[in-house]
């Protein structure tokens, strides 16, 4: 089954057609020799043939887009002509040998299966059957007979044996068309030098042509654990006498060392981003300017492109704003959980301060605490200000492979949101958003700026019934209501259920765009997620060529306002390929990265002794023989069958306890149930499950976690939290008191303490006190140890 949309080679083929719909081509004889990612022509059948999605639950479901999760008929077709051929290298396993393929002893005819499910098997000829087998192959098609059921292709090289790391993921990259060679030496000649013999220094010329904040400046770094390509600094400080603020984001110089045209431009051209995956990235840069000369490391000189904001300390409205070229030295390379600790309070070991004598280190530390505050205040406020014109706050699933030494995975750490990721995004955006106005200000016509287009309304399907069974009301006429009702829509029992109606409204977004002014009309360049009517991309031009022309932009602006004549740079041809191709393919590498780290996490352990295969889920959408469901503790999204192949269905024994017997399933919108021998068994969205996760390996394909209910109800310290907690809470209260009146029997002194005089509060432990540890320990997992903290990047 194929859905097509119309001229756009991205999901199954594409339809040349005017309907603003997808188009549903069914069957290998409906799709007549089309392959994923072609430009076809569809003819429409009937009405009366027109078919629905499908509502059942498919192999390596669960994070898919769903416009419509009821089976109601859409348009469905035909192929009828194929405009453009878009075939690609595809990554193909040779089958086993069983003797059921048509082979000679000289020349083989195998069909090899490729590790894209969608599409079909390639005929290949080869003398290298035996040899290749269990092995991942690179190979082109060459035609498709009109008479065959599949097409002819050729093998290219051999990547090695499938389920090896390596050949696993060199599948991945050529299955995402990405291809990162080493640098050229000549690309590498064009670098500066940068070696203990010879260091690299600031050029005297630049300094004069520079704004110096080195003495003037505290600026400082706030990124993930062991970042080393860091894009930005910032910089907060009083002026005069503190009637005002001046706010600054300085940005990584890229342009100077990157000049229009040069072998490096062209080669971070063609590669259009930098791409991260579970263990490893591949630069668009070389690793002398992406990892040294132009990253803004601690206590070096480094070029930046600056954006500096003059604040009223007050109102913190903008009196005036500087663009420019600086010259920085960051004096703290902070990660994220540093910065935050530093905010909260509490103790943080700061490396840059480890040298500094006592009586010094305090003071700077106050300094450093001081900005970190300030710079969290501005951000509150910028944040608000957005939140009154309707900017959402949407939910992804994020989490990070813990990697040992030897690049074994040790777990699985789920991103904690902290404050201070907040307060980094907040002044990205707000940079990126002036730079943006700047630029159209100056090149009403060329600017590259980022729209992002509100979503189709039956997008949101999913989303507004959902809530609905859990008795919420989303409006989703504008993002302004859209926002509200999403923070309305909270469960005080359980926060897990706004987080999960953040993540429907997340895959119900339309994507973002780059465009050029010149080919939109003004009233498109809004943005719908930030809710900002300007927007760019200006922050991160070591990973992203589309940061790299928004500097050469902005500079252009720069020398206008001294008069200077500026050259126009071309935009339109660079932005198809990067927006429609290569920013999707990163992103789908990066996801694919991640499955692969978490199938390896999980693939030396035993589902059925080992703890760590044992999790609680909720579920967040239903299906014809079971529902989808996320696994908060891994991050992890994935389908639980209700109705195996056998027909079989789950039967939920008195304590909860499943197993499997004949029955049958009924789907409702808000819940599905089975009914066997044993009795009748509901689940409903947002209910928590226990499930098994082990690995379903695949000689062909990527392996896959499959996903078991093993118990109806939540996992491990859950339960007690949700359906035991008032109980618990008297035991404990009853405790504490106990404990109280032996501490005040045991206090000898008579004289009051401070808190009881004043406040006729006792000293700890206290019932008070007691009651708030009561409360703390409630929120967790009464069965399972602290998680992991994050320590390798």
């Amino acid at each position: 089954m194929f859905g097509l949309k119309p001229l756009l080679p991205v999901c199954g083929c594409s339809v040349s057609s005017d309907l603003s719909s997808d188009v549903l081509v069914f069957g290998g004889k409906h799709r007549n020799r089309a392959v994923h990612g072609d430009v076809v022509v569809v003819e429409l059948l009937p009405k009366s043939e027109w078919r629905g999605r499908t509502t059942s639950l498919t192999q390596g479901q669960g994070d898919e887009k769903n416009e419509d999760d009821e089976s109601s008929a859409m348009p469905t077709g035909r192929v009828v002509g194929i405009l453009q051929r878009n075939w690609r290298d595809y990554v193909v396993t040779f089958p086993t040998r069983d003797g059921t393929q048509n082979q000679s002893r000289n020349s083989q005819r195998i069909l090899a299966i490729p590790w894209d499910r969608r599409i079909p098997k390639i005929r290949i000829s080869t003398q290298q059957a035996e040899a290749l087998q269990d092995h991942r192959v690179v190979v082109r098609m060459d035609s498709w007979e009109s008479t065959s059921l599949y097409p002819n292709g050729h093998s290219v090289r051999v990547l090695g044996r499938a389920g090896e790391l390596e050949t696993e993921v060199q599948t991945i990259l050529i299955e995402n068309c990405i291809h990162v060679p080493p640098f050229s030496d000549a690309q590498l000649r064009e670098m500066p030098l940068n070696s203990p013999e010879k260091p690299w220094k600031v050029d005297p010329v630049q300094v004069r042509r520079r704004r110096d904040l080195r003495a003037t400046h505290l600026v400082f770094s706030i990124d993930p654990h062991g970042c080393e390509d860091v894009d930005d600094t910032l910089s907060v400080r009083r002026l005069g006498d503190g009637t005002l603020l001046e706010l600054g984001v300085h940005i990584a110089d890229v342009t100077h060392f990157v000049p229009e045209g040069s072998l490096t431009d062209m080669e971070a051209r063609t590669r259009a981003t930098t791409y991260y995956l579970a263990d490893r990235r591949y630069d668009m840069l070389p690793a002398v300017l992406s990892s040294d000369l132009c990253s803004l490391l601690g206590g070096v000189d480094r070029y930046a492109m600056s954006v500096m904001w003059e604040l009223d300390a007050q109102t913190l409205a903008v009196n005036k704003v500087w663009f420019g070229r600086t010259l920085i030295r960051s004096s703290y390379q902070l990660h994220y959980e540093l910065a935050q600790a530093l905010l909260n309070g509490e103790p943080a070991h700061v490396p840059e301060l480890a040298q500094v004598a006592s009586e010094d280190k305090d003071a700077k530390l106050a300094e450093l605490t001081q900005a970190l505050e300030m710079l969290t205040h501005i951000a509150r406020h910028l944040r608000a200000q957005r939140d009154r014109g309707g900017a959402l706050e949407l939910e992804g699933v994020e989490v990070r492979a813990q990697l040992d030494e030897d690049r074994n995975i040790t777990a699985l750490v789920p991103r904690q949101p902290l404050e201070v990721h907040e307060t980094v995004a907040e002044c990205m955006i707000y940079a990126n958003h002036w730079v943006a106005r700047k630029i159209q200000e100056s090149f009403p016509s060329q600017a590259l700026l980022r729209r992002h287009p509100p979503p189709r309304q039956e997008l949101f399907s999913q989303l507004v019934e959902t809530a609905k069974a859990q008795g919420f009301s989303v409006d989703t006429r504008t993002n302004k209501a859209l926002a509200d009702s999403l923070d309305q829509a909270v469960d005080l029992q359980d926060p897990l259920v706004n987080r999960m109606l953040r993540m429907m409204a997340t895959q119900a977004m339309s994507q973002a765009m780059y465009f050029s002014t010149g080919a939109q009309p003004q009233d498109q360049y809004y943005h719908y997620g930030l809710a900002l009517d300007r927007y760019t991309h200006f922050t991160s031009p070591i990973r992203r060529y589309a940061d790299i022309i928004v500097h050469r932009l902005l500079i252009a602006a720069i020398a206008m306002d001294t008069g200077a004549e500026t050259c126009s740079h071309h935009i339109p041809e660079i932005l198809s390929s990067f927006y429609r191709f290569i920013r999707p393919a990163a992103q789908r590498a990066q996801n694919l990265s991640m499955a692969l780290f978490q199938c390896l996490y999980f693939k030396e352990k035993d589902p059925q002794t080992d703890p760590r295969c044992v999790a609680d889920a909720i579920i967040y959408a239903i299906r014809d023989n079971g529902v989808l469901v996320f696994i908060p503790e891994y991050g992890v999204k994935g389908p639980v069958y209700l109705r195996n192949k056998e027909g079989q269905v789950v039967s939920v024994g008195p304590d909860g306890g499943c197993d499997w017997q004949s029955g049958s399933v009924r789907r409702h919108h808000d819940r599905i149930s089975t009914e066997s021998a044993s009795g009748s068994a509901t689940f409903r969205l947002f209910d928590h499950i226990t499930v098994r996760i082990s690995v379903q390996s695949s000689s062909c394909h990527a392996d896959s976690l499959n996903l078991e209910l093993i118990r109806n109800r939540p996992h491990g310290g859950l339960e007690a939290q949700r359906g035991g907690r008032g109980q618990l809470v008297q035991e404990v209260v009853q405790e504490a008191v106990r404990l109280v009146q032996e501490a005040q029997q045991r206090e000898a002194r008579p004289r009051l303490s401070k808190e009881e005089r004043e406040f006729s509060q006792s000293r700890t432990p206290n019932l008070y006190s007691l009651l708030e540890e009561v409360r703390e320990l409630a929120l967790r997992d009464l069965d399972r140890p602290d998680p992991v903290c994050a320590t390798t990047a």
